[in-house]
């Protein structure tokens, strides 16, 4: 990112009250040189699945969740990265474009599980229903190599962010959602839809462009992956292309107001709770 591409992202961070430097991701067929990546092993796939072929120990001895990952990197300031062979959660990489076709132990995990085997996380009332919604969504077939996860501050001049996420509380987040719709004229501008926090962050907002739909999607929902999350936290993303628009906008906008001053006395009280008033770093 430029020097004043920076400066202004900061001024916009510092009138929404965000501490943390949002997280830009790209496909690239070129590896990071720094960042956190899962072990490299096979990717179990439905085929393999049906012939009985899958080591399901050795599966889950690499098990790697996206968003964990994702949380390792923010704390480091660094990227996450994600491959065919560098995948970490099998429904991660359905999710992140690297598998066509889920497992079938997929839709049986995030619903009713299967007797004698394994729990469920009851997210779904039946493996049907997860089977629909994996049809539903139809993640778009990774268009390269890697994908990367990392802080805006990290893209070159040669790199570009397809989507942009912010990782903040609801103080905050009720700014992002009132400017998306004041950039845009979209009064349906800003979605929330079921999935797993990696499907809130990318896939969603991903699916709705290759239908023409620019939306931000709020996330952050996945039980199982509130544990990657602050307490309280929400992610917000937005397609690059939205964002663009909204930092060229947030000036004239609401942001600029005392109703806006009234709130942001509420997320320096929220900050003196956490901890977090005193510094611009990553807090636990």
């Amino acid at each position: 990112m430029s020097e004043n591409s920076i400066s202004e992202s900061k001024a916009f961070l510092e009138i929404l009250g965000i501490s943390e430097e949002p997280f830009g991701v790209y496909y690239t067929d070129q590896e990071p040189k720094d960042g956190f990546t899962p072990k490299s092993r096979s990717l179990p796939t439905l085929e393999k699945e049906k012939g009985d072929k899958i080591d399901w120990g050795l599966v889950f001895e690499g098990f790697s969740c996206v968003m964990g990952l994702i949380w390792r990197a923010r704390k480091k300031g660094t990227s996450a990265y994600f491959s065919r062979e560098n995948f970490g959660c099998f429904g991660g990489a359905f999710y992140l474009g690297f598998l066509k076709r889920p497992l079938d132990f997929v839709a049986h995990f995030v619903s009713t599980g299967s007797p004698n085997r394994f729990e469920g996380e009851r997210y779904l009332e039946s493996p049907e229903v997860a089977k629909m919604f994996f049809k539903t969504i139809a993640p778009r077939p990774a268009p390269a190599s890697f994908c990367v996860f990392k802080p805006l501050s990290l893209f070159t001049d040669f790199e570009k962010p397809e989507l942009v996420i912010f990782f903040a509380r609801p103080e905050s987040i009720c700014g992002l959602h009132q400017l998306a719709t004041f950039a845009t004229n979209d009064f349906e501008a800003v979605l929330s839809p079921f999935g797993p926090g990696c499907a809130g962050i990318l896939t969603w907002p991903l699916h709705l462009l290759a239908q023409g739909k620019s939306k931000a999607v709020l996330g952050g929902w996945d039980p199982t992956e509130r544990r990657y999350v602050k307490t309280d936290e929400l992610t917000f993303t937005v397609p690059g292309e939205m964002y663009n628009r909204m930092l060229a906008r947030w000036r004239e906008s609401f942001l600029i107001t005392k109703t806006w001053d009234s709130v942001r006395k509420k997320i320096e009280r929220s900050k003196k709770v956490w901890g977090e008033e005193a510094s611009d770093q990553f807090q636990k």
